[in-house]
């Protein structure tokens, strides 16, 4: 008897093929709870989860939902980058350390999938460091990447070798007026087969999906 392409999925990973990311800031403290994160997954469903702003009280999410979840905060800060994944990641997510600004140290949170890498990134606001702190991540992922999550740029990005797709609508109100996109997904040697932002709900920031694939599986 033949077996189906999904009878062959392995349950202990997701399907590499079509691989769904949701990337959101939280708004430490006064955003997004954990309550409102587990209700997001439940209706979503998605291989990976990103978020920026996420403060240690998103530690339970994993009792909320199981799974595998890691975060690591900046430095200094009661906020950082974190991930949640309903499979084993392929590796410890770990982090790479981006040049600093005049107030805050960042760091972005790398995801080894094995067939691809993605980074999970909360970037400064100046519009010339934010671009040199991109660089210094894409110098740490390999040819089948992704990189998402809040970059506080405006305009093109610029970065070579990789792709703009994430979705293009705006994600957040400046001072609760200017419409703008600051939450984006781009990749090298994938593509996007999927994207579409989704409802704000408690954050001052919407959510991002997108679907993605690697060529060249």
């Amino acid at each position: 008897m033949s077996q189906s392409n999904s009878d062959l999925l392995n349950p202990n990973q997701p399907d590499f093929n079509h691989f769904k990311v949701i990337s959101w800031n939280l708004l430490r403290k006064v955003g997004a709870t954990p309550y409102d994160v587990a209700y997001l997954v439940n209706t979503h469903q998605p291989d990976l989860l990103l978020m920026q702003e996420a403060t240690e009280e998103m530690n339970i999410i994993p009792q909320l939902l199981g799974g595998y979840y890691s975060r690591f905060p900046l430095p200094g800060r009661i906020h950082g980058v974190a991930c949640w994944s309903p499979y084993p990641f392929n590796a410890p997510p770990s982090t790479c350390v981006l040049p600093k600004g005049a107030l805050i140290r960042r760091v972005a949170q790398l995801i080894d999938y094995g067939k691809f890498w993605i980074a999970n990134v909360h970037l400064s606001h100046g519009q010339i460091l934010n671009r040199r702190q991109l660089q210094v991540i894409s110098d740490f992922l390999p040819d089948h990447a992704a990189v998402l999550g809040d970059y506080n740029l405006v305009g093109p990005v610029l970065l070579s070798g990789f792709e703009d797709v994430g979705p293009r609508e705006p994600t957040h109100k400046m001072i609760n007026l200017f419409p703008i996109r600051l939450d984006r997904c781009l990749v090298r040697g994938m593509e996007c087969i999927d994207k579409q932002v989704l409802s704000r709900s408690s954050s001052d920031h919407c959510p991002i999906m997108v679907t993605l694939r690697p060529h060249d599986l």
